[in-house]
């Protein structure tokens, strides 16, 4: 059993001390699932974190089976937790590089030894931890990629491994944080499946915090809602989530967009094999057009291709064959393969990658002017002036400018294989000596309903959803004609994610923005896609009415953790 009393934490942040939690307690009985929700910031992953022991606390007391921790224990209690608890942490990827059977190894070498290794394999209790790690898979359903490397594995694969991690510690209480972040429905289908065993098979207290409420519906036999800290409701399922979703902004309508095509991909494909045992990722012959002001969702399984798709549309990734176009004043532009206006077309094109981030270090202003710098009119025109006198050829410049629409490890990569820091960018893409950043600011931050306030601030003095907007008016302040999503709001609060969906919308509508995503958020693709185009087994499926593509992709995965969805949820 899992007693919690009274526990508060205080942070130092750049603004000062910050109250983070106030007086949070419950109770988690064995063999019981607790669900906690609550807007992004509101102080959910702390309690987890600190029921870990990695984040110390305040006042209070942790009782797990019998043994209370106090606040004033130390590094003695952290231990304690630690010893006793397993937690799942939210977007974590971060596996072991090698084989899927020896991460759960070296943690059952750790829980020998004190400390993460592999052993031989003539160690004397090598046989002993490799049975016991192949029923580790066994229970998450990955005993058949046991020998598949961790970092081929797909999104929800990874999120299964991490968990059979966690289950090979043994703990007294499981922690989970967003389990089913980034997994399509399939995936997210077999994780809570997954979940319910163990709740059968351990007989520990399983706490789930979780921004969606179909999964805390489906999961939890009780749940709390934390808003700025503190408990503000406690009880079944339907009372909290009622409580927690009242007063969801309305949905805005979607505008209309042009019968015009702007983007075309004629028999594109793309074939590699994958870091997995006998495994290719095989998208062949995928022909598919984008309206000039439409949004379009990319759907489909994990693993199916989706971002490789969007790469390739975004010109990121060149296929073996076919190619992409895009119109541009009275011409085609093939994205995928080098020519002079190539350059161009990125310039009116943005990017945001699932990990997206702003720099700690800069304001919201300063990350909007170094992008007009790369993107405003006659950047391209000046740099390759710049580019001529440094020795750069027109193809190295080429690259050098799709760099910044890469996710941040690739472009730094890419950058020190060419020889080249990101000095490089002030010298061919300086500082526009009158730029008026609030004047490009203005439009985007009043669709987006952001206070111009916010271009003096860093990213630590706004909360969760204004940094999620603040970076689409990054990548909108310089106009772009097509904007790219992959997967970026995943694990938003439906509170915050309306307010996103909703400016999306007014941007689409207000400036005719083409907006291309992929997203496994379901509910999200329906009121925010004018069209969507399933992907699946290398091919574009079908194509359509964003809610009928939807429905239908879901009632072939089979899945029964959706149900209503929110519009079912809001209407009870």
């Amino acid at each position: 059993m899992l007693k919690v009393k009274g526990i508060s934490k205080i942070y130092d942040s750049p603004c000062g001390k910050k109250q983070v939690l106030k007086d949070i307690s419950f109770t988690v009985q064995n063999g019981k699932i607790l669900g906690i929700t609550g807007k992004s910031g509101s102080g959910k992953s702390t309690v987890l974190e600190i029921l870990r022991g990695i984040e110390t606390f305040d006042s209070g007391t942790i009782e797990i089976d019998g043994t209370a921790i106090d606040s004033d224990m130390g590094q003695a209690g952290q231990r304690f937790l630690m010893c006793n608890s397993a937690l799942h942490l939210q977007r974590n990827f971060s596996l072991w590089s090698g084989k899927a059977v020896e991460n759960i190894i070296r943690r059952l070498y750790y829980a020998r030894q004190g400390y993460e290794a592999l052993p031989e394999n003539d160690h004397p209790l090598y046989d002993e931890m490799y049975e016991e790690a192949m029923a580790y898979l066994g229970i998450v359903g990955l005993k058949e990629k046991a020998l598949h490397f961790s970092g081929a594995l797909s999104g929800g694969e990874k999120q299964r491994l991490i968990l059979a991690r966690q289950l090979a510690s043994r703990p007294s209480v499981l922690l989970l944080d967003e389990p089913v972040t980034m997994a399509g429905p399939d995936s997210k289908q077999q994780i809570l499946d997954i979940i319910l065993l163990l709740k059968e098979k351990l007989n520990i207290p399983i706490l789930v915090v979780s921004h969606l409420p179909e999964i805390l519906s489906y999961l939890a036999d009780d749940m709390l809602y934390i808003d700025e800290g503190k408990i503000v409701a406690s009880g079944s399922c339907g009372e909290v989530l009622d409580k927690f979703l009242h007063g969801m902004a309305e949905k805005k309508p979607l505008g209309t967009f042009s019968e015009e095509v702007c983007v075309r991909a004629e028999n594109i494909a793309k074939r590699y094999s994958l870091w997995r045992v006998g495994e290719v990722l095989d998208l062949k012959d995928i022909s598919l057009s984008v309206n000039r002001g439409e949004i379009l969702g990319l759907i489909g399984p994990s693993g199916s291709g989706k971002t490789t798709l969007l790469r390739m549309l975004a010109g990121l990734l060149e296929p073996q064959s076919g190619r992409v176009l895009y119109s541009l004043e009275d011409n085609w532009v093939d994205i995928s393969r080098f020519s002079p206006q190539r350059m161009e077309m990125r310039r009116r094109m943005s990017i945001m990658h699932q990990e997206f981030t702003l720099s700690p270090h800069s304001t919201i202003g300063q990350h909007i002017a170094f992008k007009l710098r790369l993107k405003r009119q006659g950047a391209v025109e000046h740099a390759r002036q710049k580019a001529e006198e440094m020795g750069i050829s027109e193809k190295m410049l080429d690259t050098i400018y799709q760099l910044p629409d890469m996710a941040e490890a690739e472009k730094e990569q890419s950058l020190s294989k060419m020889g080249l820091t990101p000095q490089v960018y002030l010298e061919l893409f300086p500082a526009w000596p009158d730029l008026d950043v609030a004047k490009y600011a203005e439009p985007v931050f009043n669709a987006l309903n952001l206070s111009p306030e916010i271009l003096g601030k860093k990213p630590a003095q706004i909360s969760g959803g204004e940094h999620v907007r603040s970076y689409i008016a990054v990548s909108l302040a310089t106009s772009p004609d097509i904007l790219m999503l992959d997967e970026p709001f995943g694990d938003l609060d439906p509170i915050t994610l309306r307010d996103v969906t909703n400016s999306l919308k007014e941007i689409n509508s207000r400036f005719g923005t083409t907006i291309v995503f992929v997203s496994h958020h379901m509910d999200f693709v329906k009121e925010v896609a004018h069209r969507a185009a399933l992907v699946s087994g290398g091919s574009v499926i079908e194509e359509g009415n964003a809610r009928d593509v939807c429905d239908n992709f879901i009632e072939s995965t089979g899945v029964t953790y959706i149900g209503k969805g929110i519009d079912g949820l809001l209407s009870k």
